[in-house]
């Protein structure tokens, strides 16, 4: 309209067009209230258009117009304007300003007042292109279109309306309609004080409300409608976050609900780092209130207290948040100091300042850090330190992490000063408890700022440090030894003492730390390992810093009684790492102990260590201060010789102290001090120690050790100085020799440990007693024996030893013998460090051991086996270090006589005994040889019969043989030349594999123990021996035999580390060099490792697992870099012969494919997914269990490596494209129940989260899940199917369980993800695949599915299933025929209904007619029909409804089937497709009738009866609507009337019977013949035998009577039943007499052969409602023998009750004789029947009365009754004659308990009564 107006006005001129608005305002005044809307919306627009004209006039007109319109609508909201056509003239582009202005009101007040549907539809049109206008139009439709979304989205939005809005495509509209409604949320209620909502301007809030404040139910459904509306719009999260999280912190609880769920559902894959995003979330943090540029109106207030503490949780977790200057500071200082801030903004502000200095650029830093950590120290300084509150404390832990996190990113901050330094330890000793720890960290942090710093600084801080390492507070005592150890190096003698100071902490990790400063700690193979250059302090230094310290370390000690200047644990590592500085000074200069700086540095430490022998030390401290004396005397002994020689009593004190360890030392520096003694004076010492030892008061034992160890060393010193004998000597040995055979063990040992230590220096000489001499060794000889067989094994030890050292200077053979006896009576021990210790005496007497006497005398040196220094297994190194032994003084005869006595009895005495014990002790001292003696030459002659011997021990079930035997051999590899390596290399290959013949075997004797007990049935593997068989295959798999020695070194060496015979062994060097030859057959050793690491045998773990350690320094590198090689060995080792090898590769596989990318397994993966499948079906059960740990683990991948989330497009199609079908053929089909299981639940994983990638194959996996819906169902539900029927379980029940059952499965879930990402190129392949399944697929949710997938997939695939819709319809139909269950059935039919919607109308019409063609077939065709119908009708309507014509005479017929489930499913068919049954009738009548005239004619019966049955229904329905039919239908009726009898033919009767009723006037009109036909046929029926028949017949016959209505029916139809009625009742009457009120069945015979007697009376009470009077009078002798033969108490009640009804009947015509005849007597023949009736009859009814007890015959009698008493009343006056049955009347009457009947009796009585009366009063 509005477009046609403006088109035309220009035409017109202003003076028309003026004349023209005074019309319409003329007949706007005119027009009444009810017209009004109709005329605006013509008027209106037109009006509005005209204000484009320029002249005044007009416009005043149109002002004038439109003043009388808003006067006349202002208070008729009901009054509508045109929405629409105002609209489109608003957005016409040449719309003049003025018509827009005007039209933008109107549109305004038009919106007030249209329907909500008329909103709905225009909102979105509205917004769709908003940018586009001017800005003052935009507010008013904005809130035009938020206030009908509010009022008609609040609760939800229509699919409709939602597609609007999504409509809506422009960036800018999006984002102004976005933005609008982020103000409308954030818009609140104005409080009492005014003022603009928070979140807000001045302007925004006006645009909002429109200058009029919003109420609060308004505002709650406009911000609910405005989420419903922007989560329909389906827009970005980063967009609609904003508005979410506004809505998340609303003061209304619904739209908060509302928006927290929108927020987790639709934002919550926003991305935080979208700048755009953030920019926003800050402007509603920030606001710009404080923008001095912004005009006042337009400044942004920030968000309230909730917002922003919701946006401060959001900023925490996003990178940009903190990247965001100068907003990232403002929004802190907003927090922190904020106007209006809480205790939680300023734990959140913190929470953020700790995210932003963890994530915050570095130039962001820069400019950000400084001033925010200015605000966290005023912050803190804000807070006092006893404050508990919850928040204040978290914002102080966030305030101290901040501090922290800045240390760490921006040191340059606090490296100038020491003020943060001293805050946070200041805050460590006064911060609550709770707080500390986190101080504490930040303290750490703090501490690498400092590094670098300038030199004031760090001297400040040793200060601080200094102070603070010694407070109360442990955490401050921890920071400061942190700080010492992380700030500064080891030479910085301050903080290494303030690691002094904490060494001797109370607190554990303080000391750990300390020690660690100090590198002092306990772990040595960690120290080792680091391989660090240390550089300690000088020692001049350190000891002049401890000195600064405490000066008092300069006074003398003589005494031992001055006080203790440090704790002891601290005395302890300060004289370990003074020591360590010592050592270490040397080490780079060797001439140093010379210069005079370094021995006054070592003057003092022994000062220092002489003050730690004070009283008050530990034992501990003096055992470690006397150690430390003598490592200085080892390097320097001439300064600890001059300065003890004159400090010989101090040293004398110490001999009788406490601690074993510090009476050693004293000993030893005794011996060292006497060296520096002139000769008479170490011989006086040496009497005055041999005196106080024989004395006769008796010493304490530890004075007597001691003086005993001191006489050994001094004598020793004595006499390596002097060359002669002198008495002193022999007074020294007499002494010790008394001792040994006097005193206990522990006496006598430390007497022969000092023997030993003087045959060190000389030969000991013979024991001279009274002229004669023995030999020392032959006068100890028995109690020596006596001792070694004693208990105590630190005794034995000593002394066996001391034999050892006795023997070095030894020539004497037989000396030599006994000593040997002596050391071999121990091979039978079991203990270990005795054993050890033989083996040192036998090395001392085999010759060649790598130590001196002056290193036994005058070192820390304990023993061979205890110091692990010597003996790394480069012996040469130890033999340059420290000299011959000095062995070539003795006599070499006598040691090769030894030698050889060793080797006899180790080789064929200990080596290749049966005893256990005697084998492990030759083990033990073959070990002890080698290592000890390697280098010697006869050591290394015997090499390989010492290899033969080792590797014969290897298999021992004694732990200790075996292990000691494989570290043997590893040191005789190392021993040997090139030569003897090849040598050595091939005998052990074929010792362990077998190959070679043992030279030796052990012989068994009767007590040889060949298993330990309860080893059999645990092991046969022979303890280790399988660990070094593996290692010997892998060796020579790899073509390197030799590699086995390196493989064994490696192997033990971690298991050696443990004991300290192990680390006495010293192997690490050894292994270092196995592993360095080992580097190069890396390539094919990695793939060997890493499987034997998952060995079922612990012991081959072990040994790989330390191998690899050794080998290996970055163990995920090496595996990446040799991934191929290792799947492919594993691979092949999965198929291995040995369940080992098939265990530990599936346990490899399963760990090392973890995490893999496509690029690196992509190769391997079927041939994995075989390996599992194989293994998951393993004969062992572990195998089988590992199996399953690599398919759970290969699913994880295969699942990881399908999600298109997770990896890339490519690289998943690849992956789908190997495992897919593999998985469908070899995983699903697996006759394996686990694989079957396993494979149906990674492929529904697989299609989850594989996406699109799953198109390729979806065709093979549809198939496939399909056929499984079967072949997996539980079995037991097909046994029950099988025996449903026995059980009473409904076939269909059970079906549909079972149905329900499959789609609950994991197959129908992946067929549902399927039909998601199924697409129209899939088709091709999937639909004939499909097809294929439809013909040959077997069982029940096989067939269901596969008929539910086709619907579904039209369903989703829409027009694109076209193409195949032709061969899916040839499909589909015929299956549903041949389908034998139901559920089938339904479910192939739903998918050809489904095909239906889409397929041209001629396959449509063909479907559809070939369908309803199916309901003249057999039982299961008729089904099939009406299941194909129903699934059209409901799923296909729109096609159906163009055919109903064609169904519905089907549905209407087949309702009639005598199959009661045919019949309902057909009836269901009708309700559903007719609305109304008589109109659906009337509208496919002619259908009908063609459908019924075909069945009827049909061979079948069923057909026929049908058709005759829809016949009855029609005529009952239309009535006389069905006249224009009745022709065809009584034609084909009658035809089948004669003939023979077949079952259901009475339906034909019964149809004849209801189209005669129906149809009788057309009948009659067309032919008057007719009526008298049907008759004739029907009365023939009559005389039919079959009962069934016969009472159609009649009832037919009583249906047509009544019909036609008439008269001459009478005499022809009522002599048939007189005549049947007589001849039934003869027969009656023959029988004896029934009980009349007993309600019994007659016999069968009498039943087939009479007539049914109501049927019969039924059928006379027609005829006589029809006949002609006389013809009734005419036969009223029969009539009335009729009803006096038929009320005889033989008939039936029923019977009864149909001769009362003809007698009504009867009465009823002759009433209305007798009162057609008033004034004159009524015919005689007339009076006589009723005289008849009356006296006759009623005596037979009251006689009825009297004898049926049923109360329907009782109201039916009297009834009867009543009419003849009546009737007799009317007749003419008779003479009174008494009744006979009067009492019996009066007396039924009396006892009549039927009220209606008591009511009719009563009538009948009182008629009686006056027809007395009258009579008396006449008479």
């Amino acid at each position: 309209m509005a477009e046609s107006s403006s088109a035309t006005t220009p035409a017109k001129s202003d003076a028309e067009i003026e004349e023209m608005l005074d019309r319409m305002l003329t007949r706007l005044a005119l027009c009444d209230d009810s017209k009004l809307q109709t005329l605006l919306s013509k008027l209106l627009p037109l009006c509005i258009s005209s204000l484009s004209s320029p002249s005044s006039a007009v416009r005043n007109k149109v002002v004038e117009i439109l003043s009388h319109v808003n006067k006349r609508v202002k208070h008729q909201p009901e009054i509508g304007l045109p929405l629409l056509e105002l609209w489109k003239m608003f957005t016409e582009a040449d719309a003049a300003p003025m018509v827009k202005n005007f039209c933008i009101v109107y549109i305004e007040m038009a919106f007030e007042r249209a329907n909500a549907e008329e909103k709905k539809n225009m909102a979105p049109m509205l917004v769709a292109n908003i940018s586009k206008l001017p800005h003052q139009h935009q507010e008013i439709i904005l809130r035009i279109a938020i206030k009908v979304i509010g009022e008609c989205h609040s609760s939800r939005i229509d699919d409709e309306v939602a597609a609007k809005y999504r409509l809506i495509n422009s960036s800018q509209d999006r984002e102004l309609l976005l933005e609008f409604c982020l103000h409308t949320v954030l818009y609140q209620p104005p409080s009492q004080g005014g003022g603009c909502p928070a979140g807000l301007s001045i302007a925004q809030t006006d645009r909002v409300t429109g200058k009029h404040p919003l109420k609060s139910d308004t505002l709650l459904t406009r911000k609910l409608g405005i989420l419903n509306v922007i989560e329909a719009m389906e827009l970005a999260p980063e967009l609609v976050y904003p508005l979410y999280v506004a809505a998340c912190v609303d003061c209304q609880e619904p739209v908060v609900k509302r928006g927290e769920e929108l927020l987790k559902k639709k934002a919550s894959g926003a991305s935080l780092d979208d700048p755009k995003l953030i920019n926003k979330l800050f402007l509603l943090f920030n606001g710009t209130a404080g923008a001095e540029s912004i005009a006042p109106e337009l400044r942004v207030n920030p968000g309230n207290s909730s917002l922003r503490a919701k946006l401060m949780s959001i900023f925490c977790r996003s990178i940009t948040a903190a990247n965001s200057f100068p907003s990232t500071l403002q929004c802190i200082f907003g927090c922190i100091y904020g106007t209006g801030t809480t205790s939680r903004l300023k734990q959140l502000g913190m929470e953020f300042t700790v995210w932003v200095f963890k994530h915050a650029r570095i130039d962001q830093l820069k400019l950000m850090g400084p001033f925010i950590l200015n605000g966290i120290l005023k912050s803190l300084d804000g807070y006092s330190t006893s404050e508990s509150d919850i928040i204040a404390k978290d914002t102080k832990t966030f305030s101290f992490q901040a501090i922290g996190l800045l240390a760490q990113r921006m040191p340059q901050l606090f490296r100038d000063k020491i003020d943060m330094a001293v805050r946070l330890f200041d805050a460590l000793k006064l911060e609550a408890q709770s707080l500390r720890l986190i101080v504490q960290e930040a303290t750490n942090s703090l501490a690498n700022a400092y590094k670098g710093a300038p030199t004031t600084v760090l001297k400040d801080l040793e200060t601080l440090l200094l102070k603070n390492s010694q407070v109360e507070q442990s955490e401050v005592r921890f920071c400061a030894v942190r700080w010492a150890t992380s700030l500064f190096d080891l030479q910085h003698c301050p903080s290494r003492f303030i690691c002094m100071l904490g060494a001797a902490d109370s607190k554990l990790d303080i000391r750990e730390m300390a020690l660690e400063g100090l590198v002092l700690v306990k772990d040595e193979w960690r120290t080792m390992n680091q391989n660090l250059d240390l550089k300690y302090p000088k020692l001049g230094d350190m000891i002049n810093y401890i000195l600064k310290q405490q000066p008092k370390l300069l006074d003398s000690t003589d005494t031992r009684e001055q006080k203790l200047l440090f704790p002891s644990k601290m005395y302890v590592v300060m004289i370990k790492f003074l020591l360590k500085c010592f050592e270490g000074e040397l080490e780079q200069n060797n001439s140093l102990g010379r210069a005079s700086e370094f021995q006054s540095s070592v003057e003092t430490m022994c000062l220092l260590l002489e003050h730690a022998m004070a009283f008050e030390g530990s034992v501990e401290l003096h055992a470690n201060a006397s150690k430390a004396l003598i490592a200085i005397g080892s390097h320097i002994p001439e300064m600890i010789a001059s300065r003890y020689a004159l400090k010989i009593s101090f040293l004398k004190q110490l001999l009788g102290h406490v601690d074993l360890d510090t009476r050693e030392s004293a000993a030893r520096l005794l011996g060292i001090a006497s060296s520096a003694l002139p000769t008479s004076d170490s011989s006086d010492l040496i009497c005055d120690l041999i005196s106080s030892v024989n004395g006769t008061h008796k010493l304490r034992f530890e004075t007597q050790h001691g003086a005993i160890c001191a006489i050994g060393y001094v004598t020793a010193d004595f006499m390596s100085r002097t060359p002669s004998i002198p008495e002193t000597f022999q007074n020294t040995v007499k002494c010790l020799v008394d001792i040994v055979n006097s005193e206990t063990a522990v006496l006598a040992s430390v007497a022969m440990q000092a023997l030993g230590h003087i045959g060190l220096r000389v030969p000991l000489p013979p024991l001279v007693h009274d002229s004669s001499s023995a030999s020392i060794l032959m006068v100890l000889h028995e109690k020596l024996s006596k001792l070694l067989s004693g208990d105590d094994i630190k005794a034995i030890q000593t002394i066996v030893i001391s034999l050892g050292h006795i023997c070095v200077k030894e020539t004497s053979s037989a000396h030599l013998n006994i000593v040997l006896d002596l050391i071999f009576s121990l091979c039978r021990s079991k203990v270990e460090d005795i054993l050890f210790a033989a083996g040192e005496a036998l090395s001392f007497l085999w010759g060649g051991v790598p130590v001196t006497a002056d290193v036994i005398l005058k070192t820390n040196y304990i023993s061979l086996s205890m110091t692990s220094n010597f003996l790394t297994g480069v012996v040469s190194s130890s033999l340059s270090r420290y000299g011959s032994n000095g062995e070539s003084e003795g006599n070499e005869d006598c040691h090769v006589m030894v030698r050889d006595a060793i080797t006899r009895k180790l080789f064929d005495v200990l080596l290749y005994s049966s005893r256990k014990e005697e084998r492990c002790a030759g083990v033990v001292w073959l070990l002890s040889l080698t290592i000890y003696c390697g280098q010697h030459p006869t050591i290394q002659q015997l090499l390989p019969e010492i290899q033969e011997a080792f590797s014969h021990l290897l298999g021992e079930q004694n732990e200790l043989t075996q292990e000691l035997a494989s570290q043997g051999m590893s040191i005789v590899y190392e021993l040997g030349d090139e030569s003897m390596k090849e040598n050595l290399v091939n005998a052990l290959v074929s010792t362990l594999t077998g190959s070679g013949k043992r030279k030796r075997a052990i012989k068994l004797v009767e007590d040889s123990e060949v298993f330990q007990e309860g080893a059999i049935g645990e092991s046969h593997s022979g303890g280790k021996l399988s660990t070094y068989k593996e290692l010997c295959g892998l060796a020579n798999e790899m073509g390197q035999p030799d590699l086995i020695y390196k493989f064994m070194d490696l192997a033990n060496y971690q298991s050696s580390l443990n004991s300290k015979r192990g680390a006495a062994f010293g192997f690490s060097k050894i292994a270092k060099q196995a592993g360095d030859a080992l580097q190069p057959h890396l390539h094919s050793l990695i793939p060997r490792l890493v499987r034997y690491q998952y060995d079922p045998d612990k012991n081959v773990q072990d040994a790989m697992a330390h191998i690899w350690k050794s080998l290996v320094a970055d163990s995920k590198r090496t595996i990446d870099e040799h991934l191929d090689l290792i799947i492919s060995d594993l691979l092949i080792q999965c198929g291995s012969r040995l369940w080992r090898s098939r265990e530990a590769s599936c346990l490899a596989l399963a760990d090392i494919i973890q995490g893999r990318k496509f690029a690196q397994v992509g190769k391997h993966l079927k041939k994995i997914w075989t390996a599992a499948f194989r293994a998951m079906d393993d004969i062992k059960e572990t195998v089988r269990k590992s199996g399953d740990n690599l398919c759970r683990a290969l699913t994880s991948l295969t699942i990881r490596l399908c999600d298109v989330s997770l990896t890339e497009i490519s690289d998943t199609s690849k992956t789908m494209d190997i495992v897919l079908p593999f998985l469908l053929t070899e995983g699903i089909l697996s006759k394996v129940d686990s694989i079957r299981k396993a494979s149906i639940g990674i492929v529904m994983k697989l299609a989850k989260g594989a996406g699109t990638a799953i198109r390729p194959h979806i065709s093979d996996l549809v198939c496939c899940m399909l056929e499984s819906l079967s072949s997996l169902e539980d079995q037991g539900l097909n046994y029950v199917e099988l025996h449903a029927d026995k059980v009473g379980i409904q076939t269909d029940k059970l079906e549909n369980l079972r149905i329900s059952i499959a789609k609950g499965s994991p197959m129908w879930e992946t067929l549902d993800l399927c039909i998601k990402v199924v697409d129209t190129q899939s088709l091709d392949l999937l639909v004939p695949r499909l097809a294929q399944l439809v013909r040959s697929g077997v069982g029940l949710n096989t067939r269901v599915g596969v008929a539910s997938f086709i619907s579904l997939l039209v369903q989703k695939v829409g027009v694109d299933i076209k193409p195949f819709l032709s061969m899916l319809l040839r499909l589909l139909f015929p299956v549903v025929k041949e389908e034998k269950s139901a559920a089938s059935k339904r479910a192939f039919a739903s998918a050809c209904a489904m095909v239906l919607k889409h397929a041209a109308p001629t396959q449509a019409q063909k479907l559809i007619e070939d369908s309803a063609a199916l309901h003249t077939g057999d039982r299961n065709a008729q089904i099939s029909c009406a299941i194909l119908l129903k699934s059209y009708s409901s799923m296909a309507t729109d096609v159906v409804s163009g055919y109903h014509a064609t169904i519905i005479p089907v549905i209407f017929v087949s309702r009639f089937d005598d199959d009661k489930y045919v019949s309902s499913q057909f009836e269901e068919l009708w309700e559903e497709n007719t609305s109304g049954e008589r109109v659906t009738l009337q509208l496919y009548l002619g259908e009908i009738v063609s459908l019924i005239c075909e069945s009827i004619t049909s061979s079948s019966w069923a057909s026929k009866r049908k058709a005759a049955q829809a016949i009855s229904k029609l005529s009952e329905v239309l009535g006389e609507s069905l006249s224009s039919y009745h022709h065809v239908l009584l034609e084909s009726l009658m035809k089948e009337v004669p003939g023979r009898l077949w079952e259901g033919k009475d339906a034909l009767l019964y149809a004849i019977g209801a189209l005669s009723m129906s149809c009788h006037k057309a009948i009659s009109t067309e032919d008057p013949t007719t009526p008298n036909t049907i008759l004739s046929v029907v009365s023939s029926a009559c005389t039919k035998k079959v009962k069934k028949y016969r009472e159609a017949a009649f009832s037919c016959l009583e249906q047509v009577i009544k019909a036609f209505g008439n008269p001459d029916f009478f005499n022809m139809v009522f002599p048939l039943l007189f005549e049947m009625s007589n001849s039934t009742a003869l027969v009656k009457s023959g029988q004896a007499p029934l009980a009349s009120d007993a309600i019994k069945a007659e016999s069968d015979e009498v039943q087939d052969s009479s007539a049914p007697h109501d049927k019969i009376l039924d059928c006379m009470t027609s005829c006589i409602h029809v006949a002609y009077v006389n013809d009734i009078l005419e036969q009223k002798q029969n009539l009335m023998h009729v009803f006096l033969s038929l009320l005889l108490p033989g008939f039936s009640w029923t019977v009864k009750l149909s001769v009362f009804s003809s007698i009504k009947e009867l009465c009823s015509r002759l009433h209305n004789i007798v009162d057609d005849s008033q004034g004159t007597s009524p015919p005689t023949t007339v009076t006589s029947l009723v005289h008849e009736l009356f006296h006759s009859v009623s005596p037979k009814v009251v006689e009825c009365i009297s004898t049926v007890k049923i109360a329907q015959v009782h109201v039916a009698a009297s009834e009867c009754l009543l009419e003849m008493t009546k009737l007799y009343s009317n007749l003419p006056p008779v003479h009174w004659t008494d009744i006979g049955f009067s009492g019996e009347l009066l007396h039924q009457y009396e006892t009549e308990k039927n009220e209606q009947a008591k009511s009719l009796l009563r009538k009948c009585i009182d008629i009686l009564e006056s027809l007395k009366q009258e009579d008396v009063q006449t008479a």
